[in-house]
């Protein structure tokens, strides 16, 4: 009889800053002031201490944000000398036609091989066709040909352009960032509803289950907020194809890693062990081709 799967917890959505390394500008926003400060992974390791399903922090996936080469180089290098960090999203231009000789010199430097995904911050953009345009479709089959993933972030106003991509990238393993975004605290999630279960028919499409609750009321939201969200996207891609992720330290601004996690470990409740095996850990595992546990 085959082995159980080991009870393995990854965090497949964290952030990680030094403000006095690398300026974040997008903090300068007032509302963010509470997390206005340097985040390492000795601060997640001390604040992540609640188990979900019985399981603890194993691994994480580190992910860029801002759009500078400089700050990916720093997350490789960091990922190469921080054993809880098993992989990065990166930024790289993929609109420049040196895209190409651009990943060769990250894969090939300090923590080259930690580089596993690409993400660029669409949600950002005005034009409406930024993922379909042909110089950033030309470095994303730069990544593609390379071994690399993409994180697609968009807005739930923005799905339309994702569910394209889906469409003309099949070979492109692409990843949902938080869930598209919903509009949670407005509680207007008919036609996210509708987008998300159009994205899903794309099998090579999987999603994290993470940065809902600053989508929420940051004061008052509570897991009934959540489980529509939940409900949908469970329904839609199946554990198989959803992946934990804190969104830490941003998810501060609404209560944090462990009141996520609790959330999370509430939702599992009625899902079987391999479903929660595969949330928890098995599609970020085979997405970022993480370390295997025995």
């Amino acid at each position: 009889m085959p082995s159980a799967p080991a009870p393995v917890l990854i965090d497949a959505h964290h952030h990680l800053w030094d403000l006095e390394r690398r300026p974040q500008p997008w903090l300068d926003d007032p509302g963010l002031t509470s997390i206005r400060r340097t985040f390492t992974p000795d601060d997640l390791r001390s604040t992540a201490t609640r188990p979900v399903a019985g399981r603890h922090l194993n691994g994480t996936v580190a992910v860029q944000c801002v759009p500078e080469m400089p700050e990916t180089e720093d997350l490789l290098a960091l990922a190469e000398r921080e054993p809880l960090i098993e992989a990065v999203v990166g930024w790289a231009d993929l609109t420049s036609p040196a895209i190409g000789e651009t990943l060769d010199r990250l894969l090939a430097g300090p923590g080259g091989t930690r580089l596993r995904s690409l993400r660029h911050l669409v949600q950002g953009e005005t034009d409406p066709d930024w993922l379909l345009r042909p110089d950033v479709e030309r470095g994303l089959a730069a990544a593609r040909d390379r071994g690399l993933s993409y994180d697609v972030l968009v807005r739930s106003n923005q799905f339309d352009q994702a569910i394209r991509l889906a469409e003309r990238f099949p070979d492109l393993p692409q990843v949902l960032n938080h869930a598209g975004k919903p509009d949670i605290a407005g509680r207007e999630l008919a036609k996210w509803r509708e987008q998300v279960r159009r994205l899903a028919a794309h099998e090579h499409v999987v999603c994290k289950l993470s940065g809902l609750i600053t989508e929420a009321d940051h004061d008052s939201w509570t897991t009934s907020d959540i489980r529509p969200v939940w409900d949908v996207l469970l329904t839609s891609f199946g554990p198989d194809r959803l992946m934990f992720g804190s969104d830490w330290p941003v998810a501060n601004l609404a209560g944090g890693w462990n009141r996520w996690a609790a959330t999370v470990d509430e939702l599992l409740t009625d899902c079987a062990e391999s479903e929660i095996h595969a949330l928890l850990a098995g599609t970020a595992t085979a997405f970022y081709r993480l370390p295997a546990r025995g």
